[in-house]
């Protein structure tokens, strides 16, 4: 071989070996950047008990909040949603569950839906849900709390239409956070539709106490601020919205892989964005409150399970079995409330009442209801306590309240609690 024919054999290897390395690194820089999430690939989907999946062009997803504290070793789900991803209808389908349902857990017996993840992680609260529910998950999304607020700083925050009933004690938690955190953070002003930060709209997803609607108006808060940040996303261009995933992938621990969530995203959005809806089980009329202090949400799981197999696989929306299919009914009204003001339940992100709880407390069926008497300790909750020295309740997250003439509870920051000690 002469040495001109050397040089240019040694040049197009060269050459090939450049343009392989260029492409390996911006392979891997891709990667990193868009694929950069917290992967969890310790799911084995034989412990997920999960049904067969009856459509391969629908995937169900458990998508996971966690309130980790500081110091928190394990975490309780303070928000368990289904999230079934319907590329036939062009549809994200949010189902939420409520975290005290009474469920079956294996080895543990009976216990409160989100009481599985704190026993046994994202593999037992799969496996519970699909237990007791008969749903074909075999993937979560987690994401924590404190993570909520870096994912909607970075959207620059999100529009919410803050209630007058729901702004003192908006404010309250966001002081309580604080308090936590050892910062300052700036309270809502005023009530109305307008933009919150991460801090705002993560204190709004949280609010539950105060007339602001127990856990059932949390749930409905939490799917508002779901619906904001699909908003503001649906909104962004193509640019922007490659910058934000890369600020948004590391605050996300997914079981799903790059090789399995890609063509999830290409097939989600490939007919234009997905429309997005959501509800909430037990429906109003079928549940009750259980238990000695009514800390169990109580109902048939069996039809809860048919409502959830009927939403998903064919599109009629819960509490409307007469809908025709593909096609989700509309709410009654243009803030998706009847007549009396409570929730129809009829529609895609329809509205609670959130003055009032769906349906009253359980009378039967094994509840022994509210506990009473003449004891005021009597009147914790599961998980709180009663100080007799200070007439002051505490519950399960650590707020604490008076009770009035009524037994309504009166909600007060932590601050107003530790001056009154410190008196």
């Amino acid at each position: 071989m002469s040495l001109k024919r050397l040089q240019r054999t040694l040049v197009r290897v060269l050459s090939l070996v450049v343009i392989l390395a260029t492409v390996f690194c911006l392979g891997l820089y891709a990667y990193r950047t868009f694929f950069g999430y917290n992967y969890d690939s310790g799911l084995n989907s034989k412990d997920l008990a999960a049904g067969v999946k009856a459509d391969e062009n629908i995937t169900n997803i458990a998508l996971f909040g966690l309130d980790t504290r500081e110091g928190d070793t394990q975490s309780h789900s303070d928000c368990m949603m289904i999230v079934t991803v319907d590329n036939t209808r062009g549809k994200i389908k949010l189902i939420s569950l409520m975290r005290d349902s009474l469920v079956t857990i294996e080895s543990h017996g009976e216990d409160k839906l989100n009481s599985a993840y704190f026993l046994g992680g994202p593999t037992l609260a799969i496996k519970t849900i699909n237990q007791n529910f008969g749903t074909d998950i075999t993937d979560y999304i987690a994401v924590d709390f404190e993570q909520l607020v870096t994912i909607i700083d970075a959207l620059d925050g999100v529009e919410i239409d803050v209630q007058d009933y729901e702004l003192d004690e908006l404010n309250r938690v966001i002081r309580d956070y604080g308090i936590e955190q050892k910062k300052e953070f700036a309270s809502v002003e005023k009530a109305g539709k307008q933009k919150l930060d991460g801090v705002q709209a993560l204190c709004y997803g949280r609010i539950r106490k105060g007339g602001t609607g127990d856990d059932w108006g949390r749930v409905e808060r939490q799917s508002i601020v779901l619906q904001a940040l699909f908003q503001s996303i649906q909104d962004m261009n193509a640019n922007k919205l490659l910058g934000l995933m890369q600020k948004l992938v590391p605050n996300v621990t997914t079981s799903l892989s790059p090789t399995e969530l890609a063509p999830l995203i290409v097939g989600a959005v490939k007919g234009g964005m997905p429309a997005l809806e959501h509800t909430r089980l037990p429906l109003d009329d079928e549940w009750q409150y259980y238990g000695s202090s009514s800390e169990y949400i109580l109902f048939n799981l069996e039809t809860a399970a048919d409502h959830i197999h009927e939403y998903i696989y064919n599109d009629v929306f819960p509490g409307n079995t007469s809908a025709s299919h593909g096609q989700s009914p509309s709410p009654s009204g243009d803030d998706g409330e009847n007549e009396t003001g409570g929730s129809t339940g009829t529609g895609p992100l329809g509205g609670l009442d959130f003055d009032t709880e769906p349906t009253g407390p359980a009378g039967s069926a094994g509840s022994s209801g509210q506990a009473g008497g003449d004891d005021p300790a009597s009147l914790a909750e599961e998980g709180g306590s009663y100080d007799p020295a200070t007439g002051d309740y505490c519950d399960s997250e650590g707020d604490y309240y008076r009770l009035d003439e009524n037994g309504n509870r009166l909600y007060y920051d932590q601050e107003t609690y530790k001056a009154g000690l410190s008196d």
